[in-house]
């Protein structure tokens, strides 16, 4: 049963939550290429498992799983962000603002100083998106483009 109710709330993952955050990524991503391939994405398999050292998010409202992200400890105070992904009918109301946030919030508690990422170069609205909260091309390799934060030190 999905602990989905109201308005849209931000919550760890649960192993209960595995079809559906893998339907979001994989939807998201089929709507992007134009196909799906689940072979490329092994890690969504078992998202418990794959992200079992790390946090993965997900958002979610009454009808359920709307949104994922998840932050992976890279090495002594970096970490990744992968896996954001927002259903088509819920872009454009924060969601993803709010998951980005809650990473970075949950990055700068574990000693995080840097936040990396990287996408797909033809994804505008994406690199749009990560530009505007604040993250920095650091460049771009094989048609993918490569982001940073540095966050600031803990207080």
């Amino acid at each position: 049963m999905d602990d989905c109710s109201g308005a849209i709330t931000i919550r760890p993952f649960s192993p209960s939550d595995q079809l559906k955050a893998q339907e979001v990524i994989l939807s998201g991503l089929q709507e992007h290429w134009g196909a799906r391939d689940p072979s490329k994405n092994p890690d969504l398999k078992d998202i418990a498992t794959s992200y079992a050292n790390a946090v993965f998010l997900i958002a979610c409202e009454d009808d359920g799983i709307v949104g994922t992200g998840a932050l992976v400890p890279r090495h002594s105070g970096v970490a990744e962000i992968v896996r954001m992904s927002v259903i088509p009918s819920h872009r454009r109301r924060g969601i993803g603002r709010r998951i980005l946030n809650e990473l970075l919030r949950r990055a700068e508690a574990m000693s995080v100083r840097t936040v990396v990422l990287e996408t797909t170069q033809t994804w505008h609205e994406v690199i749009e998106f990560y530009l505007a909260h604040g993250f920095a091309i650091t460049h771009y390799q094989d048609g993918d483009v490569y982001f940073a934060l540095k966050l600031p030190a803990s207080r």
